[in-house]
Parts: C-alpha cells; structure tokens; sequence
C-alpha cells in the first residue's frame, strides 16, 4: 500500500529503482489522496524514462527567469514583465487561469487609465510565455490557448504635415536629425535604422537593404533613395559599421532625445513611429498602389502578401519615391502660397550641422543631449 496517514494527512511512498520517494498529498480525503498517488507515481515514470515532467507548480516569476534565460526574449518581452510579474510572480503557472486573466485586467483598468489595446498586449505576452512553458514540458497543456481579447477600439492617428515636419527637424540634434530624415524617406522601423549598416548602403544606385527586420518580409528589402537622403549619406558615407551613430558609438534609443525635440519644436506630440505611418500616407496620396507601400514597409501579416513582394519590381519602387518627393514638394509649395516658410533644408551629412542653425556662426541655445539618456 502507498497511502499512509501521518497525523491527519495521506503521504504517497512510492519506490523506484531501490529508492523511496514521499510526497504529501496534503489531503484528508482518501479518494482525493488516491488521485495524486497515481499521478505521483506517473511523474516518478515518467522522469526514470527521461521524459520531462510537468511542473504546474512552479511560480511564473520563476518560468519567467528561465525565459529570459533561454527563451530568446526579445525587448517587449521584457517590457511586458514590468507590468506581469507583479501580479501573478507569486501565482503557480498550472493554476493561471482565464478568471485570473479578468481579474487582472480589472486590475489594470482601475491602477490607471490604460487602453484595452494595452492590457491585450500583456496578455498576449503572458499567453506567449505559457506556449514556452508547454513546449519546454513545464506545462501539460497552456490555459489561455483560446482565450478571447477584448475588442480594440481603433484611435484616429494624425499625419505629421510638411511644416511640422520643417519644426521637427529644425530642432534636433544633428544625429536624430538624420534619422528623422531616413525614416520618412524610407518608412523603416526604428530598431532597423539603429541596426542599419553601411555595408547594405549601395550609393552609386541609390539603394538601400534593410540590414535587420522586425519581420521575415521585411529582412533584406530594398528601398530606393529620396535626393534629400542621397545627400545625407553621400556626405557621411563610411566602408562598414552602423549607419546612424552618437559620437562613434551605437545609438540604443532615442526616447529622451525624441521627446525633447518635439518639447523644442513646438508641435503636437507624434510617436517616433508615426513617421512610418506619414511615409506610408504620403506615398498613397501620392497614389503609390498598396502592394508597392507594403513591398516598401515590409509588411509581412500574410503570406499572400509576402508573394506580392516577389512581384514589385524595382523601377516601380523607384517611380513611387519620385512621386513621393513630387507630393512633398507641392505641400511645401502650398505652404509658402498660405504665408508660411519653408524651413526645410537639405542636410549635408550625419555630423555637420553648418547652415541649419547648429554652426558656430550663433549661439547654441538647446543643450545637447544623449539619446536614449543613460543608456546610450
């Protein structure tokens, strides 16, 4: 018999290769003690025959700490975490359930005012690290498989125009200038201007592969040059290394210096990656066919639209920036006939601010900054 009583609690012994192994059922009930014998007994199996053993009882903060160990964590992984682990580090991962999951967006809701959007991608975090767990053997079988989102309500987004863009690049800072410029020339994400390198930058074709991606689709795609970003390059051009540094070194983000440049400028605040949105709404105001704005963004949400890619050939890129830079060019046109002034200029390299008010004919009014602040 494997069931004994101690005290008022059923123990299950169970021996293995000459070894005895107890465990607690910590129950008083015989029938239910009796359930967790067996399953004792079948891990005890299961682990002689080398096949890994699930562990529901293991905390999530600890199957995180594996994660970010061995999982491949990528950087919103690890956002995500800062909100996870304080509300459910100390919960057993096999007792993580949909229940919980509303009681923790609740618990969001009424922390502070966040957005359903926001509370979904927690979620769908969380989801994420119990696949892992599942597929690791930590985990029989993942609790929020299927669970359902809550409906996102889609916010209007604003379109950055040509005069705010002329503010914008009025005052930063040379090296966010540049790539102020690179992303709405070009639609790239941020992470893949930081990671940009020279040794993807043809000059002499005016062409530029995206050196790394956010998606499949977008990895290696080719995007044709504004003259405005030929200029840029050409003036800063290097043999290899990063595209877009501060001072010699890699820039790890731009957060600090973004929103202090849109402090300086004066304008309504805009996300860094509203610029790719702006590039995206020029090109088809500028009536750019979707499949060419998606073969220029590296859009991959579908296959069929990664078989579209294959088909956009090169001049018809080269034609939609030529009616990109048409478009812009007419705004500002416009802009000049209402009363306004053009501020844009041509930037002449990555380093050089000469002529665009950073020269050492004025007086430098704005302090520099690091970008990304200390982590930079």
């Amino acid at each position: 018999m494997a069931l004994w009583k101690r005290g008022r609690v059923w123990w299950s012994y169970v021996w293995v290769d000459g070894v005895r192994h107890a465990k607690s059922t910590g129950t008083t009930n015989r029938r239910v003690a009796e359930k967790v014998d067996r399953q004792f007994k079948e891990e005890l199996t299961l682990a002689r025959l080398g096949v890994a053993v699930p562990q529901p009882e293991m905390l999530f903060a600890d199957l995180a700490v594996r994660f970010l160990a061995e999982g491949s964590p990528k950087l919103w992984h690890r956002e995500r975490l800062k909100q996870l682990l304080p509300y459910f580090g100390g919960d057993p991962i096999g007792r993580i359930s949909r229940g919980l999951v509303r009681e923790y967006r609740a618990h969001r809701h009424a922390q502070k005012q966040v957005s359903d959007t926001t509370v979904n991608r927690d979620l769908e975090a969380l989801r994420h690290f119990l696949y892992w767990g599942v597929d690791e053997g930590l985990l029989a079988a993942n609790p929020l498989s299927r669970m359902p989102l809550v409906r996102e309500r889609r916010n209007p987004r604003m379109v950055m125009s040509v005069a705010e863009e002329a503010k914008l690049l009025r005052a930063a800072m040379p090296h966010l200038r540049a790539i102020i410029i690179a992303a709405l020339d070009t639609g790239m994400r941020r992470g893949e201007l930081l990671g940009q390198r020279w040794e993807h930058v043809d000059l002499a074709r005016a062409l530029l592969f995206v050196s790394r991606s956010k998606t499949a689709g977008g990895e290696g795609r080719e995007i044709p040059f504004t003259r405005r970003l030929q200029t840029l390059l050409t003036a800063s051009a290097q043999p290899r290394g990063l595209v877009f540094t501060f001072r010699g070194q890699p820039i790890r983000a731009i957060k600090t210096a973004w929103k202090a440049t849109i402090r300086r400028a004066g304008i309504r605040y805009y996300r860094f990656h509203d610029l790719r949105h702006a590039f995206n709404t020029r090109l088809m105001e500028a009536g750019v066919m979707q499949e060419i704005r998606k073969a220029l963004m590296g859009h991959s949400s579908a296959e069929e639209v990664n078989s579209i890619y294959t088909h956009v050939e090169l001049p018809a890129k080269r034609e939609a920036i030529r009616k990109l830079e048409a478009w812009v060019e007419q705004q500002k046109q416009q802009f000049d006939q209402q009363g306004g002034r053009n501020d844009s200029t041509e930037v002449s390299g990555t380093g050089s601010a000469e002529g665009r008010g950073y020269g050492s004919g004025r007086a430098e009014t704005v302090e520099e900054e690091k970008p990304g602040g200390s982590r930079a």
